[in-house]
């Protein structure tokens, strides 16, 4: 009994771990997906202030994300 117990939270760990390595993959890609996005807005003349106003952020924070 106690050897199908730790059997089924091996197989609940490793479950947990995929599942919050795929959540981290896909953030990932959206963070840089926003950032390309930002970097393109102000290519196309926007200041950081507009952006910040069509993404609901303060104007230093999108600065921030175009500095990385």
């Amino acid at each position: 009994m106690a050897d199908q117990a730790r059997q089924k939270a091996l197989s609940d760990v490793r479950r947990a771990q995929a599942k919050f390595e795929g959540a981290q993959t896909k953030a990932e890609a959206a963070r840089q997906a926003r950032r390309e996005s930002f970097e393109r807005a102000r290519k196309a003349g926007l200041t950081l202030r507009e952006i910040g106003e069509a993404a609901d952020l303060h104007w230093s924070r999108v600065g921030e994300v175009l500095k990385k």
